[in-house]
């Protein structure tokens, strides 16, 4: 993973809300935004605009489908992210 990729993803993650939105992404195959928002106290906005940020850290896909999206986690990047921490914490 290069490095301004990995700076991109720890920066987005940094905001515990959206680490938290990456978290119930996660936990899924695939959720609705509008599952999202019922999920956190948020407007839809801000919500967007969150998942605006993981979309340009690559960790999160963003399906449309008609007016709804539809979001998965990025796992390549994920795990990529992940092995970068690890070699940074030996």
């Amino acid at each position: 993973m290069e490095k301004r990729q990995f700076t991109k993803i720890a920066k987005a993650l940094a905001d515990p809300r959206r680490f938290e939105i990456l978290q119930q992404i996660a936990a899924e195959d695939e959720m609705s935004c509008s599952s999202l928002r019922e999920c956190q106290a948020i407007t839809a906005a801000t919500l967007s605009h969150h998942v605006k940020e993981l979309e340009a850290a690559g960790l999160v896909d963003v399906r449309r489908e008609s007016k709804f999206l539809y979001l998965q986690l990025h796992r390549p990047a994920w795990k990529a992210y992940l092995k970068e921490l690890k070699k940074i914490g030996r």
